[in-house]
């Protein structure tokens, strides 16, 4: 089979393109006939070995995909040859990636896709999807009627939350980096939207909720300031963390528990399938009914995948800005 793997980390460079032998499902596995896959930014962490794994060598980089069940293992229950299906976690705690055109995935990483949801849209949503659902409800335990901000609305985790949170009935208030963003933002459901590089974000948020503050803050970027997060807390909130893993921001400790607030960190890959798949329902009702609409930023045929790593890096790591939304390959 066609994949994109590497023999050790390092930069994109690594990324080779060529056969490898396709994969037999074992107990408990099913076989993907991988249609479409995208990119994260973990996937460009593990491949630089800036976040310490095992890795199997060659190794098939990726977490997400999408595509069609041809085969599977002994004991497998939930599927068939030729059910579509979409999942994540591939890449990483030593399972190959999905940068192929046959994945083995166990069993209780993949999920049903919704009749005229295509493949494209299931692999944007995957990864980012279900983080995105597991800081609001099983972290944060947003309800209907609160105020969330998200930090970065058009993002490939903030474009879900601001979605999600949407979906779920609260109001959202995001930040963006142009008036495109911004556009972008509103039309994704985001009832205030501020652009950061010419607006006031504290003045934005305190306008935004009568000076209320926000219930819950869902930070997609390192943090650096703490103080100016927890002065735009509203009481009993809670702040969700998911990123900067050498962020060391300082905590304005007597604000922070005078206002009874939470401090919630996760991540997804430590939160095990049977939490994943409490996602995976609203997931797939909200693609069904229009409600959740992954932004695709770039396309790129597998034999790119380099390319497209490479692109995601500028952005992630480098602040480029030249990336709205997510990364996704056509495999098929």
């Amino acid at each position: 089979m066609k994949a994109a793997y590497l023999e050790a980390t390092g930069g994109p460079e690594v990324i080779q393109y060529g056969e490898l032998p396709t994969p037999e499902p074992r107990a408990g596995e099913v076989r993907v006939r991988v249609i479409a896959a995208s990119v994260n930014p973990i996937d460009t962490y593990i491949r630089a070995g800036l976040v310490k794994m095992d890795l199997p060598m060659p190794f098939v980089i990726g977490s997400d995909l999408a595509g069609v069940v041809d085969s599977v293992g002994s004991d497998v229950s939930r599927f068939k040859a030729g059910d579509r299906v979409w999942g994540t976690n591939q890449g990483m705690l030593g399972r190959q990636g999905t940068f192929s055109e046959f994945a083995c995935v166990q069993e209780e990483y993949l999920y049903p896709l919704p009749n005229g949801i295509s493949d494209q849209t299931a692999a944007a949503v995957a990864l980012v999807g279900i983080t995105a659902h597991l800081g609001l409800v099983a972290r944060a335990q947003v309800v209907a009627g609160e105020t969330v901000f998200v930090n970065g609305g058009t993002g490939g985790v903030g474009s879900m939350v601001v979605q999600m949170a949407k979906a779920l009935g609260a109001k959202v208030i995001t930040t963006v980096g142009s008036p495109a963003k911004a556009a972008l933002a509103s039309s994704l459901g985001a009832d205030h939207v501020i652009n950061y590089k010419t607006e006031d974000i504290e003045k934005g948020v305190q306008q935004a909720t009568d000076g209320k503050g926000v219930d819950v803050w869902y930070e997609t970027l390192p943090p650096t300031d703490l103080d100016k997060t927890v002065s735009l807390m509203n009481t009993n909130g809670r702040i969700v963390l998911m990123a900067g893993r050498a962020a060391r921001p300082v905590l304005p400790n007597g604000l922070f528990y005078v206002k009874g607030l939470s401090l919630l960190g996760f991540a997804m890959f430590n939160l095990g399938p049977v939490v994943q798949r409490q996602c995976v329902d609203d997931i797939n009702k909200w693609l069904a009914s229009g409600e959740l609409k992954p932004v695709i930023g770039e396309v790129f045929p597998l034999n790119e995948a380099a390319a497209a790593h490479r692109l995601q890096e500028e952005n992630t790591l480098g602040k480029s800005g030249t990336l709205t939304g997510k990364i996704v390959l056509n495999v098929l």
